[in-house]
């Protein structure tokens, strides 16, 4: 909760402009990866602009691999920056950290936009927008990154608002490439459309950090965050961030731990301070005690972003020809994992099992590796001989799917919940730091691995 000298957040403003920088931060991610349809569909020829949104993009073959490129240029960033964060916040003041994150990702965007009326031999259009991936997700990175910073000074509500608006994310990007699909314009003005929907975001995003000054309650932290020293920046960006991933779905604010609310609470004087300042905490030493959650954290998105979107964005339904089948994968790939995902996460806000001390969350983890062979056996066309459709009928993609996307959500957010009631309060900083660097190299490890299993179709 607030202090008692803090002003009140009027019609709920600083809320709603974190809610919006929140779903900002992540819209670049879920814009590429929900409209593969239309990347395949040019690189398919130099004249596919000429194609709509909804192409049925297993009819081109994918010899640019790009399912697996965009995932893995998405998460590479992630991993880097979240080494190199340590020097970012000591050298570069947040404003411009996040503001100038902002306008580079909205001239990026702004530029795949502009790429829709051009047309442009694959390999050059595949190297630009590879190169606007790669640089998206640096910016996107650093943004997250700093906003976090900037929320360690707040009531622990609005880091629940800003990793709401994240989470939802994913679902808005879904809908727009089905608003898009429905729409029945032409497909250079469904394609432009749906790429000028986040260029708005953002710009709206801008706004709503640019008015974070003028309103009353914003001022009033953002003087506060100035004060501080960056030692408690970069220690409260870490106790959030155990609360985050890169989908970055809310998580009980109950169970941050009682570190930051007292905190909130008093400010004791510098002697006090010095007296209770426990010391510095060993990196070897806390990693001893989270090493198993750690672990299960990578697993846990290795088998996601080896599997999603690279093999799952290729299954297709096996019905005729006909408005389901043009709207299945949008549907039954994109809007129901996040829809699901979403609501796996929202779960941890009401129970945690298994707890930090059962040996039932690392065999959880392990049983998701047989969602690799089961999305690889579903009704993908163009396949190699030696791999068959079992799985043909929807129902059974559907159905992997929903468990894909629930397990996913729900141990994520487990993990992450867990790992802070391993350690001790003072250990918590270097736990939330060791728990975001292992959930950015999961990131990596199944975007890489993705290759492997798309090779295998």
């Amino acid at each position: 909760m607030a202090r008692g000298d803090a002003p009140r957040d009027s019609y709920h403003l600083v809320g709603i402009s974190f809610f919006i920088l929140g779903l900002g931060t992540l819209l670049p991610w879920n814009f590429f990866i929900t409209a593969i349809p239309y990347f395949l569909g040019r690189l398919a020829g130099a004249n596919s602009t000429t194609e709509t949104l909804s192409t049925n993009h297993t009819g081109p073959t994918d010899t640019f691999n790009f399912n697996n490129w965009v995932t893995l240029l998405s998460q590479l960033p992630l991993l880097l920056f979240t080494l190199l964060n340590s020097f970012l916040y000591q050298c570069i003041p947040e404003s411009v950290r996040v503001l100038g994150s902002l306008l580079a990702i909205l001239l990026l965007f702004a530029l795949t936009a502009a790429l829709v009326k051009v047309d442009l031999s694959p390999g050059l259009f595949f190297s630009i927008t590879m190169a606007s991936v790669w640089f998206i997700n640096s910016f996107g990175a650093v943004l997250q990154g700093s906003l976090f910073g900037q929320l360690g000074t707040m009531p622990s509500s609005y880091s629940t608002l800003f990793l709401s608006g994240q989470g939802l994310a994913g679902i808005f990007a879904a809908l727009a490439m089905l608003v898009s699909m429905a729409s029945g314009m032409d497909a250079q003005t469904s394609a432009l459309g749906y790429f000028i929907t986040p260029c708005v975001g953002i710009l709206l995003a801008i706004i709503c950090y640019l008015s974070l000054p003028h309103l009353e309650f914003g001022r009033y932290y953002l003087a506060k965050k100035l004060s501080q020293a960056p030692a408690q920046e970069l220690e409260t960006k870490a106790e959030l961030l155990q609360a985050d991933d890169k989908n970055g779905v809310p998580i009980s604010p109950q169970q941050a731990g009682p570190a930051l609310e007292l905190d909130l609470e008093k400010e004791p004087g510098p002697e006090l301070d010095e007296a209770l300042k426990p010391e510095k905490p060993a990196i070897f030493v806390v990693f001893r005690k989270i090493w198993l959650t750690a672990l299960c954290l990578v697993l846990v998105f290795t088998v996601t972003l080896s599997v999603f979107p690279a093999i799952t964005a290729m299954v297709t339904s096996s019905t005729s020809h006909g408005k389901w089948s043009q709207f299945f994968n949008p549907i039954c790939c994109f809007l129901l994992f996040n829809i699901m995902d979403w609501l796996g996460r929202s779960l941890t806000s009401y129970f945690l099992w298994p707890d930090e001390d059962s040996r039932l969350l690392p065999l959880l983890v392990c049983l998701r590796f047989l969602f690799v062979p089961l999305f690889m056996l579903c009704h993908v066309p163009r396949r190699t001989p030696r791999l068959p459709i079992i799985f043909r009928q929807d129902a059974y993609f559907i159905t992997f799917m929903l468990l894909f996307a629930v397990s996913n959500g729900y141990l994520v957010s487990l993990t992450m919940c867990l790992a802070p009631r391993q350690v001790l309060p003072h250990e918590r900083e270097v736990a939330g730091a060791l728990m975001t660097f292992f959930l950015a190299l999961g990131l990596s490890c199944g975007a890489s691995l993705s290759f492997f299993f798309k090779a295998l179709l």
